[in-house]
C-alpha cells in the first residue's frame, strides 16, 4: 500500500511539474502518465508497475501509437444504497475491464 501511494504521488508530480516542461511527446491516448496513474489506482502495485514500464517503452517512433486504454482485472462488489463518486468507468472486455476516466464537475 505504501509503494502504491508513493507511485501515485510520483506519477502526479511528473504529470504536473516535469511533463509540461518537456512538451507533448506521447504517441498514445491517454498519455503515458495518465495511463500509469489509472493503472496504479485500479490495479495492484506490481501489475501496474510492469504495465506502465511496458507502455513507456512502447512510446517511441517504432510503434504506431494511438488509443490504448488500460485493461485491468478487478472483482466488483455491489454497493446497494450507498452514494459513491464515480471516478472511472469500467467497460467489460471478456473477463477483464477497460478503464476510462469519468468526467464530472469535480474533475474539470
Amino acid at each position: 500500500m505504501i509503494l502504491k501511494k508513493f507511485a501515485i504521488k510520483f506519477v502526479k508530480f511528473y504529470k504536473y511539474f516535469i511533463s509540461p516542461a518537456l512538451g507533448s511527446n506521447c504517441r498514445y491516448y491517454p498519455t503515458c502518465s495518465c495511463y500509469a496513474l489509472w493503472e496504479f489506482e485500479n490495479e495492484n502495485f506490481f501489475k501496474a508497475f510492469i504495465k506502465s514500464v511496458l507502455r513507456i517503452l512502447k512510446c517511441n517512433q517504432l510503434f504506431r501509437g494511438g488509443i490504448d486504454y488500460p485493461v485491468i482485472s478487478k472483482k466488483i462488489n455491489p454497493c446497494y444504497g450507498k452514494k459513491i463518486e464515480i471516478k472511472y468507468w469500467l467497460i467489460p472486455k471478456n473477463d477483464k475491464f477497460i478503464v476510462i476516466k469519468a468526467e464530472n464537475e469535480r474533475t474539470r
